[in-house]
């Protein structure tokens, strides 16, 4: 081998060690199914803009306009992501009735809609089901309401408890446990979704209860069968009850 050829080899040797990480990258988006792609706007806590298209965050669920964290969730997006490059992770069905792109959020390594739930500015949402991840978007906001911060803080009042929560029959009934009325006026009550309740002008005295249907919230149903949560907020949006199934 004369030295022309050598040079040569350690020439291409060490193009290929300098640009490693590069080629490494390029080969883990050509098998990748996912997209990448820069994040040109914030429409909300849950949605984004990425390559001039509508993407909405899988697993979770912000406030929406209007309500206690909207400004908060929209915020952190805006903080974190806004015209980074982002890569996008597609669950069971890449596009909802809106056609917008249904994904999960990376930054680098780090999971952007989990990290929303964990610091209280989304709830963890799964309509379509429990996937891969959600036992650790779970985790999430079980961690959040150890921190007691953003919607996850917990309300101080105690008197209203949750009596009944009955899937099958979609029957909530809720009661006052303490000895003085109580007045629910602006109270909520709300599935994982965008499905909410909001008391008007109701007062419960002392062991009183209410039963809440489908029909309260004008729709056939309310809690899915395939996973939901339970959520009920004082006037100021603080939580008073959470479970899941």
């Amino acid at each position: 081998m004369n030295w022309e050829k050598v040079l040569l080899i350690v020439f291409i040797l060490g193009i290929l060690v300098i640009n490693y990480s590069y080629l490494d990258s390029l080969l883990i988006k050509s098998f990748d199914s996912s997209e990448y792609g820069k994040v040109q706007r914030i429409v909300d806590g849950d949605t984004i803009i990425v390559n001039d298209y509508s993407i909405r965050l899988l697993g979770i669920n912000s406030p929406e306009k209007g309500e206690i964290g909207y400004d908060q969730a929209k915020d952190f997006l805006n903080e974190t992501i806004l015209n980074k490059e982002v890569k996008l992770v597609f669950g069971k069905n890449k596009f909802d009735l809106y056609k917008r792109k249904l994904a999960y959020v990376f930054l680098g390594k780090r999971n952007i809609n989990s990290e929303s739930v964990e610091n209280g500015y989304s709830n963890f949402y799964f309509p379509e089901g429990k996937d891969n991840y959600y036992e650790s978007f779970k985790s999430a906001w079980e961690n959040c309401l150890d921190k007691n911060i953003n919607i996850c803080e917990k309300s101080e009042n105690k008197c209203l408890v949750l009596k009944e929560w009955n899937i099958k029959s979609q029957r909530v009934v809720l009661k006052n446990i303490c000895e003085n009325s109580l007045n629910l006026k602006d109270w909520s009550i709300k599935d994982e979704g965008r499905k909410k309740y909001t008391f008007r002008n109701t007062v419960l005295n002392s062991g009183d209860e209410i039963a809440l249907f489908p029909s309260d919230w004008n729709v056939t149903y309310v809690w899915t069968s395939t996973g939901d949560s339970i959520f009920i907020r004082d006037k100021e949006g603080k939580l008073v009850f959470w479970d899941s199934y």
